[in-house]
């Protein structure tokens, strides 16, 4: 397996062309959207968001999974389309039906993903210039116009590859995202879409998706918000010839883990206003789930991502919030460190220096928070950005 490459992203597979444009729904300069296409059809898996108000593009997309097959994606940035009534609807399948028509399959086989702004009707006369233009821009080369075009309030584009050597021979994963706020667990104001040259049937690779994400996009939080138009998607078109079998799935499963993992932590690392990154893991839990609980409410402690931020090494904070996670706990039998120092265990304070710590969780941008329960063997991890001033400010304006 080949070292991540963050300098390329869905063109890397064979059979792939894409391309971002700006077609005026955001400021001009502002690319705003983005067309995958698959030279063949694909097999097509999808992880959705599990807020209960769902945008059309989602519902829409949900079902574009069910079928199996795939041969677009379409997204644009700056106009969520949610919650726009029965028109959002029908805009979504035009979207979809502007795409297909070009490709010459049938409407159910595009993607259709939206993120920006909630409440406001789409502007398809945009959207009606903007994918022609797309399909005259599309390229197997460079695709960071490609991963601009999805960005919202993102400082950077997001995207990485790699090639996986499996038992019956090499293939290639490649993707882009984009997240910086409204990032929870369970989906967030994330959007994902993955390539790969592998060949997969469609029930397969559902499967390899939905573990990965619960390891990966799903263990990330920045401001505990779910949003509406999540999705994480992966298109698998057998280009290189190179099945997954079950001697390879094991290698596939691996790379595609990597990929979800890299992207994961830059979402994290790009939360908005965030200035550092921080995991906790909790080990020493009875069960998964327990772990996963308690990371969670640590991850998003308020009071926790304000100490981050400060490089105030206030442990108490840490141990509160796992007490506050509903999972039955016991302080006599854990032990927190923070940053490779021991700062408690078995129910009372260790002597540690906090100048040096306080100076050390202050000039290092990446954090480990590490807490052992002593109940059970199971373990979770989440990543976590600091809560800052600036966060407040890019959204105390995010419409005017």
């Amino acid at each position: 397996m080949t070292e991540l490459n963050p300098h390329q992203g869905v063109n890397f597979p064979k059979g792939f062309h894409s391309a971002g444009v700006y077609c005026g729904i955001k400021k001009p300069g502002l690319l705003d959207l983005a067309l995958i296409v698959s030279e063949q059809e694909a097999s097509v898996a999808g992880v959705f968001t599990q807020n209960r108000v769902q945008a059309a593009p989602v519902r829409w997309s949900k079902q574009v999974v069910a079928g199996g097959l795939a041969r677009a994606i379409i997204a644009n940035s700056g106009n969520a389309n949610c919650l726009t009534g029965e028109q959002g609807e029908r805009d979504t399948q035009r979207m979809a039906t502007l795409v297909a028509e070009r490709l010459g399959c049938a409407p159910q086989q595009v993607v259709v993903a939206s993120t920006g702004v909630i409440g406001v009707p789409m502007p398809m006369s945009a959207i009606e210039t903007g994918i022609p233009l797309a399909f005259t821009r599309l390229s197997n080369g460079d695709d960071r116009t490609t991963a601009e075009a999805i960005l919202t309030t993102d400082t950077f584009p997001k995207r990485v590859c790699l090639e996986v050597e499996t038992p019956d021979g090499t293939i290639r994963l490649g993707a882009i995202a984009k997240g910086a706020g409204m990032i929870a667990p369970n989906m967030a104001t994330m959007l994902a879409f993955i390539t790969t040259d592998a060949a997969i049937d469609a029930h397969a690779l559902q499967d390899c998706l939905a573990g990965v994400v619960n390891q990966t996009f799903n263990c990330i939080t920045v401001d505990g918000d779910t949003s509406t138009n999540d999705m994480v998607i992966v298109l698998a078109n057998g280009a290189s010839g190179v099945p997954i079998r079950e001697r390879s799935r094991d290698a596939f499963e691996q790379g595609l883990y990597r990929i979800c993992e890299y992207l994961a932590k830059r979402i994290v690392r790009d939360g908005e206003g965030a200035t550092k990154i921080f995991q906790v893991r909790v080990e020493g839990a009875v069960s998964e789930q327990d772990a996963r609980k308690v990371a969670r409410t640590i991850a998003e402690s308020l009071l926790v991502k304000t100490a981050i931020h400060g490089g105030d090494p206030n442990w108490g904070r840490i141990v509160a919030a796992a007490g506050c996670s509903g999972v039955p706990i016991e302080p006599n039998q854990m032990r927190l460190i923070l940053q490779n120092v021991i700062v408690f265990e078995h129910g009372q304070p260790l002597p540690f220096d906090e100048l040096a710590l306080a100076q050390k969780l202050q000039a290092e941008e990446e954090i480990q928070i590490l807490l052992t329960l002593g109940q059970g063997e199971a373990s979770a991890a989440f990543w976590s950005s600091d809560l800052t001033a600036e966060y407040v400010k890019i959204n105390s304006a995010y419409r005017t």
